[in-house]
């Protein structure tokens, strides 16, 4: 276990720098990072703007494919949630999102364009703010950190497993 926290810190000034240059670029009120872990059905969070409400360690379960596990998860693509109604359907922590202020949010995959069958989600970016603040020109700014995170991301899951 305390080599696993050693890996997390080792990354926290990168994930630190990650959430802050987007936070200039683009905005946000939430800011995580979530590794996904297939074998569990799992997303663990290992980086967070806000620890009292989502510390990191916390996990969210994937169970069904919604909107949201469909086009992130499945089909590899970047997801906006325009407004609540969006976020309300994808996740059922809702309520703390909103109680943030949140009520859009843009989620980025990272992919491990190398894992074994094939390109694979190990991870999402996500960042969350008021009603409609996310556009999609957005995404091409945010995707631009993914590839900095897939070896820390793969480092989670040989930790983790």
């Amino acid at each position: 276990m305390t080599e696993y926290f050693d890996k997390i810190l080792d990354n926290s000034n990168r994930f630190h720098a990650i959430e802050s240059d987007l936070g200039d670029r683009v905005g946000h009120k939430l800011f995580t990072l979530m590794a996904i872990d297939h074998a569990r059905g799992e997303a663990a969070r290992i980086y967070t703007s806000h620890p009292i409400e989502y510390p990191v360690g916390g996990r969210k379960p994937l169970g069904a494919l919604t909107e949201w596990g469909k086009v992130v998860l499945q089909d590899q693509k970047p997801w906006i949630a325009a407004d609540f109604s969006d976020i309300k359907g994808a996740f059922f922590d809702y309520e703390t999102i909103e109680q943030l202020g949140c009520a859009s949010c843009l989620n980025v995959p990272v992919i491990d364009e190398n894992a074994d069958g094939g390109p694979r989600v190990i991870g999402t970016i996500n960042l969350l703010h008021e009603e409609g603040w996310y556009r999609p020109e957005h995404i091409a700014t945010v995707a631009r950190y993914a590839p900095f995170l897939v070896e820390p991301y793969r480092r989670w899951a040989a930790l983790a497993n």
